[in-house]
This record gives structure tokens, sequence and C-alpha cells, in this order.
């Protein structure tokens, strides 16, 4: 962990979850409790459950700082529109979302979306006020091309909006051949990539990229997190399968330190 930033475990639920999951999201709300005080929790659910999980979240009691959020896994760039099957932003906030996942690698491969795109959603989670979470990172090829560093690096560059702070921004870094494979990179490879993120930010963000969080993902889960969050500047994690768990979700959260 990068000393002073508080660390933020995220679920993303992808294309999962029924009416029924309603009673797991419950649980991780009712669990949430022993692990607060490691880390903060976001769940981002699809879009049929969110202002659900949002009006469960708070019908527990769950505000302030170290509340359980519900947040959203991508939007439209525009706030209104004819964009059938499209939500903006500020729908999203109104169903009471608080941060998007913008950029997933699955968005960018699914759906041709380019880091300019990216940049745009992540402005218009801003603009509703919402914290944005963008994703990068490589391919297997461009990893065995030694291309990893080049890739993040351009992709931090095309789809981060000027003006970012450590409240409205947080990086995931993902390398795309970790994502629901089972495999992980090593500690090493991903303090390499997390500190050359990290010195990026810094850059171009000054005292603000310092303290913004950088979240690991890929295939983490409670046997290995512990690993992970030691690991300098991985400032949390984003959280696929693991997440529809609320046993698995809150064991990662308790491997923060």
């Amino acid at each position: 962990m990068t000393d002073a930033v508080r660390p933020l475990i995220a679920g993303n639920w992808k294309m999962n979850g029924l009416t029924a999951a309603i009673t797991e999201f419950e649980a991780m709300l009712r669990g949430a409790p022993d692990v607060l005080d490691k880390a903060d929790l976001l769940v981002c659910p699809p879009l049929t459950l969110l202002a659900t999980f949002a009006q469960r979240a708070a019908s527990f009691g769950q505000e302030g700082p170290r509340a359980v959020t519900v947040g959203a896994q991508d939007c439209h760039p525009k706030i209104s529109g004819a964009h059938t099957g499209d939500v903006s932003a500020e729908m999203l906030a109104d169903a009471g979302a608080t941060a998007i996942i913008v950029g997933h690698s699955e968005r960018r491969a699914d759906h041709g979306e380019t880091d300019a795109v990216v940049r745009q959603k992540a402005q218009a989670a801003w603009r509703a006020g919402l914290m944005a979470i963008v994703c990068i990172g490589e391919t297997q090829a461009q990893r065995d091309a030694g291309q990893t560093l080049d890739v993040c690096g351009a992709q931090l560059a095309g789809s981060l909006p000027d003006d970012a702070t450590s409240g409205n921004l947080v990086v995931a870094y993902e390398p795309v051949w970790a994502i629901g494979t089972g495999l992980t990179p090593t500690a090493a490879d991903v303090e390499q990539v997390h500190r050359f993120i990290r010195d990026r930010l810094t850059d171009r963000f000054k005292d603000e990229g310092a303290s913004v969080r950088i979240l690991y993902g890929g295939s983490v889960k409670p046997s290995n997190a512990a690993e992970l969050m030691a690991v300098p500047n991985v400032n949390g994690a984003l959280v696929g399968g693991a997440s529809l768990k609320a046993a698995d979700f809150l064991a990662i959260a308790a491997g923060c330190r």
C-alpha cells in the first residue's frame, strides 16, 4: 500500500446477478463493519440491480466516508438524447451510483472503445459528480512483446482527462491476460507497473497524482489478496468473479493492511 492512501476494494459484477442476488449484497452489508477499518467497499452490480442495491445500502444505515457504496459499470458520454439502450452518468447518479467504471478491457474489446471514448466517459462521470474508475492494461501478445509499459502509458495519456484529483479518479491496472483466467503476474511485475503508473500520475497531476488510488485487477481472490495488497502503490483491487460472493469479497478486503 501507499502510505496515507486509503484502500478501495471494488467489485465488478459484470453481466451477473438477478433479483435473488440482493441477499448476497445484504450479506456484504452485514459483514462490512468488520472490514471497513481496512478499506472502502464499492459494489458495481448490473444496471438492473443498481438502484435496489443503493436503496438497500441506505436502509442498512450505510452513511459517510466508511459506507459501502454502489457504482456502475459504464455510461454514455452525453447527458441525454436519442441513444437507445444507453444510460447517462446523470441517470446513474440519480439511481444512487457514486462511481462509474470506464474503459474496462471488455468494453474496449467488445465495443471498440478507444482511449478518446474512455476519456469522454470519465469526463461524463465527473460532470455528474461521480468518481471515475479508469481501467488500463495490456494483452498477452503485448506483454510477450515487452510492450506493457508502452501500452499502459499510452492508455493513461489518452484515457485520463485533465484536472484529475484523488477524489474523482481511480486508476485500475488490469492485465487483460489475467482477467478471469486464474493467472496473475508476479508481485514484482505488479510493483513495476504500479510504480510506473504512480510516476505518470505524479508527473501529470503533481500532488493529487500522488494520492490517486491505483487498484490491481485480474483474478484477485482471497488466497492471493494479502500478497497483492502488500505491493507498494497497490491501493486496493478491482475484483471480478470473487466479488459475487459476500464471503470472498469481504475476505479480500480483510487482506488489506
